[in-house]
């Protein structure tokens, strides 16, 4: 789950590299007179990792339109009403036109809406996608305990050790955990939660109920330990800052950002309620926690407003998406498709994943079945441009008899 291990001397090298071509005195962090929050550092395009954000675009919108069907009831939808909910479902041509393009994942057949009205097309999902979904299942019961960690970890991380039930739902694509979670996954691991009221209907909460220390290390903090253990040499947690190819950053946020890298890590399962929310032991904190929580996500990138709906929880700023930029060595923000998505630098090389959450090959598995839809498709379309063409030679020879 946690990124891999990188040797001491690489990150010294890359903290070598930013900072000390520049002499000037150390300022203290403490005793400067800017507040956090007005040292700027502009955005920068990444192309690399916005193309791992457009690789998925296809995957995403046809994981969406699943999912829409999968929630009907019997799994079955007419097709007209499908069609009507393509703009929530942000699907710019007509469902059709979506079915031709990827084949394989429903059966169009006829049926009546009302038992006296004239049959109209349905979709109903494919034998091919059931096998999928029997496939999902296994990965999920296969990697259940990292489930289990994972939610416990989050609301470890919270102040209160509660977080809503109806938030949770809404992250858990970003997570991996599976659509019934609360009802089947939950109530199985009773010695670590307690689910108070109903999931949407009203106020909701998950509660944890005992504290695994466990679970409290973070990724930052195993990445230590595994190092002192390759080395033999104490090595002090902290954050791997590699700024990338062309991108400098003014001599002033240079010092403070070597300054602040000093300062002592901030585990994100630390209490922290003694912390200035304005201090500089809290920006390292903040940044712990956004790091934890994108190491623990299955793509080790979150959408920013997803994030912000923890504002509370995690006691973050009203400003805190500002730390994305800030920290540019650790985190990218990209706006792809209009939408800022948070990112962990270290977690890729280019626009590859470098450590691969296991719960992935169950998006593996889904590209595979439609990936076999798009070659049955081209092939469909092959053999139908040879047609036309023996069709046209047979015409031209018979208008030269």
């Amino acid at each position: 789950m946690h990124l891999k291990t990188r040797t001491i001397s690489s990150y010294l090298r890359n903290l070598t590299a930013i900072f000390t071509s520049h002499q000037n005195p150390r300022f203290n962090l403490r005793g400067q007179a800017k507040p956090i929050s007005s040292l700027k550092v502009v955005w920068r395009k990444d192309q690399k990792l916005d193309l791992a954000i457009e690789k998925d675009k296809q995957f995403k919108l046809c994981s969406r339109v699943v999912k829409e069907v999968l929630n009907e009831p019997g799994q079955v939808i007419p097709l007209r009403y499908l069609e009507k909910r393509r703009e929530r479902l942000r699907l710019n041509v007509k469902i059709t036109t979506f079915l031709t393009q990827n084949p394989g994942l429903f059966d169009v057949y006829y049926d009546r809406i009302k038992p006296k009205s004239e049959p109209v097309k349905f979709l109903r999902i494919s034998d091919r996608l059931k096998q999928f979904l029997e496939e999902e299942k296994r990965v999920i019961m296969e990697n259940e305990p990292s489930i289990v960690s994972k939610l416990c970890k989050l609301l470890m991380m919270s102040k209160d050790r509660v977080l809503s039930a109806d938030k949770l739902v809404h992250v858990k694509r970003e997570f991996g955990f599976p659509n019934d979670f609360l009802v089947n996954l939950v109530p199985k691991y009773s010695q670590y939660f307690r689910l108070v009221g109903c999931p949407g209907e009203g106020k909701s909460f998950l509660e944890l109920v005992s504290w695994n220390p466990e679970f409290a290390e973070s990724v930052i903090e195993q990445r230590a330990e595994e190092e002192s253990k390759l080395t033999g040499i104490r090595v002090r947690p902290n954050f791997y800052y590699k700024l990338p190819s062309g991108f400098f950053l003014r001599k002033e946020m240079r010092e403070w950002v070597r300054d602040w890298m000093e300062l002592d890590y901030v585990s994100p399962y630390d209490d922290v309620s003694h912390l200035d929310q304005a201090s500089p032991e809290m920006e390292k904190r903040t940044v712990g926690v956004l790091h934890e929580l994108l190491s623990l996500s299955i793509l080790k990138r979150v959408p920013v407003p997803i994030l912000g709906k923890f504002s509370d929880e995690y006691r973050f700023s009203n400003a805190f998406a500002s730390v994305f930029t800030r920290h540019s060595g650790i985190f990218y923000m990209s706006l792809k498709g209009g939408i800022k998505t948070a990112m962990l630098r270290e977690a890729y090389k280019d626009d590859q994943l470098i450590d691969r959450d296991p719960l992935l090959e169950i998006k593996d598995k889904f590209a595979e079945l439609l990936e076999e839809g798009w070659r049955e498709r081209t092939e469909q379309l092959r053999l139908q441009r040879e047609e036309i063409k023996k069709d046209m030679e047979m015409m031209a020879i018979r208008n030269e008899e």
